[in-house]
Formats: structure tokens, sequence, C-alpha cells
């Protein structure tokens, strides 16, 4: 039997979260969903991930960059992609952006994707982790 390919979900919105994880669900995935960044990186810690995706605004402003960062410093955060999901640009103008190798690097996540987040868009950026594209 074929263990299905757990992909971490962060968010503190219930709705987003819950809608995100039937969507996962129902293209094969086993989804570990996180209300909170205190509660991803313990479910992060517990499970065998293979992709993060990552609410920017949770407890504090910076709750999924902070997280992204804890993550990405372990040896098992940085084999997997993290993926940051926003809506800021839309609530402050600014574009987050992380396509260059220093925006990745100050950024500490593989892609950001805006709200709302097309779950066929977040599968794309995985696999172009996992085949080096990205």
């Amino acid at each position: 039997m074929e263990t299905k390919k757990k992909i971490l979900i962060a968010d503190d919105d219930p709705d987003i979260l819950a809608q995100t994880k039937l969507l996962l669900e129902e293209r094969g995935f086993d989804v570990i969903p996180a209300e909170s960044a205190a509660s991803a990186l313990k479910l992060f810690e517990a499970n065998d991930i293979y992709a993060a995706a990552l609410d920017l605004i949770m407890e504090e402003m910076d709750s999924g960059f902070t997280l992204s960062y804890k993550i990405k410093k372990t040896e098992k955060g940085k084999k997997i992609p993290v993926v940051i999901l926003t809506s800021a640009t839309y609530l402050t103008g600014f574009k987050f952006d992380a396509t260059t190798k220093e925006e990745k690097s100050w950024l500490k996540c593989d892609a950001i994707l805006n709200k709302p987040v097309d779950v066929e868009d977040l599968l794309m950026k995985i696999e172009e982790y996992y085949s080096g594209t990205l």
C-alpha cells in the first residue's frame, strides 16, 4: 500500500483551511491542517512532510515568514518546498516575490502565491520544486 504524501497547511482562517484541505485530499494527498504557526511547527516536527503551504499573516503580521524560516533551517525542511500564501498584496499594495535566489534566501521560502490560491497553482509550485525548476 502506497503512503499518501503529506502536505502541511497552516492558515488561521478555518474556511480557507477546510477548503484547501478538501481540494488537496481530492487530489490524493494527506493534509495536515494547522490553525497557527505554533501548531504548524509542532506538526512539521512530528510528521514526514512532503510540502508546506503557510499563510503569511496568522498570529503576527510575519508568522508565515517566521515559520518558514524555522522549517527551512532544519535538515528535513531544507528538502521540502515551502510556499507562502498571502493576501497582503491586496491589503498593502506591496508585492512579495520569491523568484530569485536572493529573494528565496532572504524570505526563506520557495514560492509565494497570492490569495485566493488556486490549488493547481500550489501543486504546480510543489512539482516545480521537486523537478528542480523552481
